[in-house]
C-alpha cells in the first residue's frame, strides 16, 4: 500500500497539478465526449432494475500515504469476469495541511465482463466463446448506452472463462473492491486481464491490450464540525457536495499468467478533484497546493512501466511513480471498502518514485525490494534521497490468511518533505464465505524535526508543506514518532451489497502529522450497494474523538459526528 503524505502549510498551500496524458488509441478523442455523456445516459436508463448478480486529506501535516501498493492493480471500473481456480490545539489550520498519497493501480483480479463479440486471441489462461445474445450495435453512443442498460439489468454476458495461476482468490469482487489479498508495487501476478470497460466496449477496442477507463466520484457529507473535518479524509470540507475524483486510467497490463517469456505493461493516471490534496507529491505540479492552496486540483498520480520476467513464480519490476506499497487502503475511490479513510491511512505516505521488484518465490511467498527517492517527492527536488524498500508477503496454503510486512522509505530519517521512516504490517483473515477482516498497524518517525511549540528562542522555520513538531521546551529539533492500528470487519450480503465496521487508533505523539499532538480514535459503519457493476453507492456513519486535546473542527472540539455518502460512476 502506498503511503499518503500530509503536510501542514502555514500561510501557504500545497498542490500538485499535471497535464493529462495524450490519447494512446486512434479513437481516443472520444474519451472526452464519453465522459460528458455518461451521466445523461445514467438517467436515460434509470428505469432499468438492479441486476441480481454480481481511490488524504487536505490539511494534513507531513505526509499522506498512497496505499496503492496494496491495490495490486485492481480494475475498479471493469465488469464481471469468471475466475476459475487451479487444482489481496495547534495554531495550524488543518485545511492548509497537505497529504501526499497516490492511487493504486487497479488489480487485475477485479471483476471484468468481456464483450461477447470478441473473438480475437485473449491473454494466456483465457478462453472465449462468441455470444450474440447481447451484442452491442449501432454507433458509439448507442453501444455505450446499451452497455450500461445491459449492465444495470444484469443481462451482460458472464464473459470468458479465466484461469488464474496461483492460490484461489479468497473474496468476491464485487461486492468487495478486490478478490485477491492486495499488495503494492506490482500487478496481481498470476491473474489474467479479462476485464472489459464501458468505454472500450463502445469503442470496439476491448480486444486490445491497452485500455482506457475511469470513473467520476462525488460525495455529500453532514458534520458536527463547521470549519474543517480533518483528520477525516478526504472529505475535509464540512457539509458540502463535492467532486472528489474524476479519474482516467490508461494502461497495458503485462501477461503474468504465463511464466515462459518476457512481457511488459505501463500505467498512467490523471486525477482531478478535491482529493488531489492527499495525492500530491512535491515536484509534480505541487504549486497548486503548496503555493495556491486550491480547493480543486489535478495530479498525475501514477506513471510507471512494468517489466515481467519468467523467474521463479514470476518477477515484476516496476519503474516510475507508484503507490507507496504497504496498506489496506488505496488512493483511488473504487479500490476502498468505504468513502472516508482511516486515521492510519490519512497521515502515512502516498506515492514513491523509483524502481521496485516483486519476486514470487512460489504460490505462498513473495519478496519485494527496491529503492525510491523518498515519499511524495519527485527525483528532481532537493528533498529526494535514496530510500530503501523491503517487503515480505506470505499466504497460507488455503489463502484464508495473508501476512504482509514492509519497511518503506528507509534512510537516515532526517527531517525533509514527508521523509517518514515507515514500518507497516497487514493481516487479512477470511472467516467463511461471507465474513473477512483486515488489520493494519504501523510505526513511523522523522528525526530532527523543527520545534513549532513556541517554547524555544529563535525557532527554525519548517519547510513549506512539511510540518514541524511540538517538542519539549528548549529543544530546537526533536524526533517525531507516531503509531496507528486499524481493523475492518466486512460482511458480504449479496454480490451487489456488503457492509462493514472500521475501528481505528492513531497516536500522533508530537503532532507532526495532524498539527495537534495526542491520541485519536474513529469508529465507522459503512455500506456498499452496486447497480450492475458500474455504479456504486457508499453511505457511512462515523464518530471521531480526540483524547488529549481538542483535535477536531480546527482545534475547537474533541468529538465529531459525520455522515456521508459518495456515488461512483464508472466508464
Amino acid at each position: 500500500m502506498p503511503e499518503k503524505k500530509t503536510a501542514i502549510v502555514t500561510g501557504a498551500s500545497r498542490g500538485i497539478g499535471a497535464g493529462l496524458v495524450g490519447a494512446f488509441l486512434k479513437e481516443g478523442y472520444i474519451v472526452v465526449a464519453a465522459l460528458a455523456l455518461t451521466l445523461p445516459l445514467q438517467s436515460q436508463q434509470s428505469a432499468i432494475g438492479d441486476s441480481t448478480e454480481a481511490s488524504r486529506s487536505v490539511s494534513q501535516p507531513a505526509s499522506a500515504a498512497s496505499k496503492q501498493a496494496q491495490q495490486v492493480d485492481q480494475e475498479p471500473t471493469a465488469v464481471k469476469k469468471r475466475i476459475e481456480q487451479p487444482a489481496e490545539k495547534s495554531p495550524m489550520d488543518p485545511s492548509m495541511i497537505a497529504l501526499d498519497g497516490g492511487p493504486p493501480g487497479v488489480p487485475s483480479s477485479s471483476p471484468g465482463n468481456p464483450d461477447p463479440r470478441q473473438t480475437a486471441p485473449t491473454p494466456s489462461g483465457q478462453s472465449t466463446a462468441p455470444n450474440s445474445d447481447h451484442t452491442l450495435t449501432g454507433n458509439f453512443f448507442h453501444r455505450l448506452a446499451q452497455f450500461y442498460s445491459q449492465d444495470w439489468a444484469g443481462t451482460n454476458p458472464a464473459g470468458p472463462s479465466v484461469t488464474k495461476r496461483g492460490l484461489p482468490a479468497p473474496e468476491d469482487s464485487p461486492p468487495f473492491p478486490f478478490s485477491d489479498w492486495i499488495y503494492g508495487g506490482a500487478p496481481d501476478i498470476g491473474s489474467p486481464d479479462g476485464n472489459t470497460y464501458p468505454l472500450m466496449s463502445a469503442l470496439k477496442l476491448d480486444s486490445g491490450r491497452t485500455k482506457v477507463y475511469g470513473w467520476l466520484a462525488t460525495s455529500i457529507n453532514f458534520s458536527t464540525s463547521a470549519k474543517n473535518n480533518f483528520p477525516v479524509s478526504y472529505d475535509i470540507f464540512p457539509n458540502k457536495i463535492e467532486l472528489n475524483q474524476a479519474v482516467v486510467y490508461i494502461e497495458r497490463l503485462p501477461d503474468t499468467v504465463q511464466n515462459a517469456h518476457f512481457d511488459w505493461g505501463y500505467h498512467v493516471t490523471g486525477l482531478y478533484g478535491i482529493d488531489y490534496r492527499f495525492t500530491t507529491a512535491k515536484g509534480y505540479f505541487s504549486e497548486q497546493l503548496l503555493q495556491s492552496n486550491k480547493q480543486y486540483g489535478f495530479d498525475p498520480v501514477l506513471e510507471y512501466f512494468d517489466l515481467y520476467f519468467p523467474v521463479k513464480d514470476g518477477l515484476n519490476i516496476r519503474i516510475g511513480r507508484f503507490l507507496s506499497v504497504p496498506g489496506i487502503e488505496a488512493q483511488l475511490a473504487p479500490n476502498n471498502y468505504n468513502m472516508t479513510h482511516s486515521l492510519l491511512y490519512t497521515i502515512d505516505p502516498f506515492t514513491d518514485t523509483g524502481i521496485y521488484a516483486s519476486l514470487k518465490l512460489n504460490k505462498q511467498w513473495m519478496v519485494q525490494f527496491g529503492v525510491s527517492g523518498g515519499h511524495d517527492v519527485a527525483l528532481w527536488t532537493d528533498d529526494a534521497k535514496a530510500s530503501g524498500i523491503f517487503c515480505l508477503n506470505y499466504s497460507t496454503a488455503s489463502n484464508r490468511d495473508n501476512f504482509y510486512g514492509c519497511a518503506n522509505g528507509i534512510n537516515d530519517g532526517k527531517y525533509a518533505y514527508n521523509n517518514l521512516q515507515d514500518y507497516d504490517f497487514t493481516w487479512y483473515h477470511k472467516f467463511n464465505s461471507k465474513w473477512h477482516m483486515a488489520t493494519e498497524a504501523w510505526y513511523m518517525y522523522e528525526r530532527d524535526v523543527p520545534n513549532v511549540a513556541g517554547n524555544v528562542a529563535n525557532p527554525i522555520k519548517p519547510e513549506l508543506g512539511a510540518n514541524g513538531a511540538f517538542c519539549a521546551a528548549g529543544q530546537l529539533r526533536c524526533t517525531a514518532p507516531e503509531y496507528a492500528i486499524v481493523n475492518y470487519i466486512n460482511r458480504e450480503v449479496t454480490s451487489k451489497f456488503m457492509f462493514g465496521f472500521r475501528s481505528d487508533l492513531l497516536n500522533d505523539k508530537k503532532g507532526q502529522r495532524t498539527g495537534i499532538a495526542g491520541k485519536y480514535t474513529e469508529n465507522t459503519f459503512y455500506l456498499t450497494r452496486y447497480i450492475g457493476t458500474t455504479v456504486m453507492f457508499r453511505p457511512e456513519l462515523r464518530f471521531d474523538h480526540s483524547w488529549d486535546r481538542e483535535g477536531y473542527n480546527n482545534g475547537n472540539a474533541r468529538n465529531q459526528l459525520f455522515f456521508g455518502m459518495d456515488v461512483i460512476y464508472k466508464f
